[in-house]
């Protein structure tokens, strides 16, 4: 039968708890466990697909075409498993089953309530996830303990436990432990209080994974252990860390996985972290510094660009390159440009977005990585920025632009698909998730991916427009993968530059610690050329 971890987290949000579980689901995962997760949103939205990135970060995009919770890219990317939408879950998606339900007559007329129907769902949507070819189900609760609208959740796992039987469940407190200056010593008073808000909704702890600044005493968790009575050995430490990647490896030599492996009644081979031992020696090792510019329009909140931030780090570790990013507003571009501040960039990447605001300073960072020989990767918008540019500077359409901005342009070289014009549901005027494409060869992307089909997330409503394919192309625009349909426009560059490629894709959402994305790989390969250079002139 398949086991179910659940993690919750108390005091305050941003503790953690997404990197805690995905930490455990990739030393479950090295023990030889077919290992799923899963990630339940109290927010009423029915997912974050329509949430301005600065209310929830980025939204990370299954394959099957779902818009989810940041936290399933980092879950991706530790347990290594593509996921699906139904591995996320959200307050409005679940009311949403409800009343369609009972709009359908499905309940019999009875009164339709918290508690038993809106729990039921809850539960099923967990259940949904628990197939035959699955051990074990890691599904992280958001919010903490003590919000209102993360009762339901509360209630549904503790039901749960009884549903599915003690052995088969296992419950993680993630909670805080901070450092009091004044007081020059670390408190545990949250985390008793969390815990107590915890166990008064039903809910008694397995284990509780204590965030600190600094490792904590032995004392300290003897103290933590006797008074939210779990055992010694369950009290587990997740100090800071230098980088994320460490974590698993820091948890396991806490017992994190022990704890829970006996919790569950589990017996498995002997844990092997040679591969991932490797993988953080290359993350330390990873020090020649390479400066890359995101021009982006929420560069203030960087969760809006996670995973293209950990994708270029990805790259880095496999180059052996430290990437320090610069956040450059794409507003401010003009002035920066003026002031010569490009210049002192290695490499560059225009990140996917909406809206008109930035447009313009995506473009003319194009431009100039286009004209300097800066290496330069587009995605999703991007790639409308470097075609707008090219259009207007090098072909001579002008007034080029994409009709997201103006709808009036006399050439529309960006547009929105046919079948998507009457399409009025914000949720419904994409394309979503993952599509093919047939790559030209003796390309940069088809260098890159190293095959002739590939396959990348999408998430966008504006396309480019083929009308114009063939008058770009007469300039050395280089169209280097286009839709299996061959309608469609998936990844653009340019011949005779080092690196200037974009993807209408989002690439970024494949990329993984120990196997970079192509894309990333061969921008940071091309950035190392101009970080040497510039190294070399700062010497002379």
């Amino acid at each position: 039968m398949t086991k179910h971890i659940f993690v919750t987290g108390g005091v305050v949000s941003s503790l953690g708890k997404g990197l805690t579980a995905s930490s455990l689901g990739r030393l479950l995962k090295m023990r030889g466990l077919r290992v799923t997760m899963q990630k339940l949103d109290p927010y009423i939205n029915v997912d974050p697909g329509t949430m301005n990135p600065y209310e929830h970060g980025e939204v990370f995009v299954t394959d099957d075409g779902g818009e989810t919770d940041l936290d399933l890219g980092h879950y991706e990317r530790f347990i290594d498993e593509n996921l699906s939408q139904s591995s996320n879950a959200t307050t409005g998606s679940i009311y949403q089953s409800v009343l369609a339900a009972e709009r359908r007559g499905d309940y019999l007329g009875k009164t339709v309530q918290v508690i038993p129907h809106i729990t039921d769902e809850i539960k099923r949507r967990i259940k949904r996830i628990s197939t035959d070819d699955v051990d074990v189900v890691i599904t992280e609760v958001g919010g903490t303990v003590g919000d209102i609208e993360i009762l339901p959740f509360l209630e549904s796992i503790r039901q749960f436990r009884k549903d599915a039987g003690r052995d088969n469940v296992c419950y993680i407190h993630v909670t805080l432990v901070p450092f009091i200056g004044p007081a020059g010593e670390q408190k545990t008073k949250p985390t008793q209080h969390s815990v107590t808000e915890l166990r008064s909704r039903g809910i008694q702890p397995d284990v509780i994974v204590c965030r600190s600044e600094a490792p904590l005493s032995v004392e300290l968790k003897r103290k933590i252990s006797n008074l939210c009575d779990v055992d010694d050995r369950a009290v587990v430490n997740a100090a800071d860390v230098g980088n994320i990647y460490e974590l698993p490896l820091i948890l396991h030599d806490e017992g994190l996985d022990e704890v829970v492996l006996d919790v569950l009644g589990m017996e498995t081979p002997d844990i092997q972290t040679s591969a991932w031992d490797a993988l953080v020696s290359k993350v330390e090792a990873a020090t020649e510094p390479v400066r890359i510019g995101l021009i982006g329009k929420y560069v203030q909140l960087p969760d809006a660009y996670l995973s293209v931030v950990e994708s270029l780090k990805h790259a880095g570790f496999h180059h052996g390159a430290r990437v320090e990013i610069d956040w450059i507003q794409a507003e401010d571009v003009v002035g920066l440009l003026a002031e010569d501040r490009l210049a002192e960039l290695d490499g560059l990447v225009i990140p996917g977005g909406f809206g008109a605001r930035g447009f313009e300073g995506k473009i003319e960072a194009a431009r100039y990585a286009r004209e300097s020989g800066l290496p330069c990767l587009g995605l999703c918008l991007g790639l409308h920025a470097m075609t707008v540019e090219f259009a207007r500077n090098v072909v001579g359409l002008t007034e080029a632009n994409s009709t997201e901005f103006d709808p009036t342009t006399r050439h529309p070289v960006i547009d929105l698909m046919h079948d998507q014009r009457e399409v009025t549901d914000k949720g419904g005027t994409m394309r979503l998730g993952a599509y093919y494409a047939v790559l030209s060869p003796d390309t940069k992307v088809a260098e890159a991916y190293g095959e002739p089909v590939v396959s990348e997330r999408h998430r966008h409503r504006f396309e480019f427009n083929p009308n114009y394919k063939s008058r770009l192309e007469e300039h050395g625009f280089v169209c280097s993968g286009i839709s299996p349909d061959r309608r469609l426009v998936e990844f653009i560059e340019l011949a005779d530059h080092p690196f200037w490629v974009a993807t209408q894709a989002h690439p970024e959402f494949k990329s993984r610690p120990d196997r970079p994305h192509p894309l990333f790989r061969d921008l940071i390969a091309a950035a190392l050329v101009n970080a040497r250079s510039h190294n070399a002139n700062a010497r002379v």
